[in-house]
């Protein structure tokens, strides 16, 4: 009988990988971080939770659309905490918008970790209105 390595454990070094993930645009790289089972739930929607994607194929279409949305879109001044399967990033969100405005807002990514990979990416943002366009 052989027995199966464990996989390795989120640390706070994993989230900063995925935090350069986001920060290059990489989907591939962001998905590898994802367990099979993954589920996003976004900082707006209709639901209490924002919007729900569950699954890879969902969930790699609701990344993508970020940066469909923001083409400069970076996460700033990332802080990351890791305690056994939870997790944080705390981070300042910047881009521009389609009017040209500018978005500058702080929020935090509460994970949950299964198997290694993030299981739960809940996503929460500040409320603030978009700054003057850049001239």
């Amino acid at each position: 009988m052989t027995a199966t390595a464990s996989p390795a454990p989120v640390t706070t070094a994993t989230l900063e990988a995925f935090s350069d993930a986001w920060n290059r645009h990489d989907i591939e790289a962001l998905m590898s971080f994802m367990h099979p089972d993954c589920v996003f739930q976004t900082a707006a929607g209709p639901e209490a939770c924002g919007t729900r994607h569950s699954g890879t194929a969902a969930v790699r279409k609701a990344f993508a659309a970020a940066w469909e949305t923001v083409p400069d879109a970076q996460w700033v001044n990332g802080r990351h905490f890791v305690a056994g399967d939870f997790g944080t990033s705390q981070w300042t969100f910047t881009g521009t918008a389609a009017d040209g405005s500018r978005i500058e807002t702080d929020g935090i990514d509460v994970f949950s970790f299964k198997d290694g990979k993030i299981a739960l990416k809940n996503v929460f943002r500040k409320a603030r209105p978009n700054l003057p366009a850049a001239k």
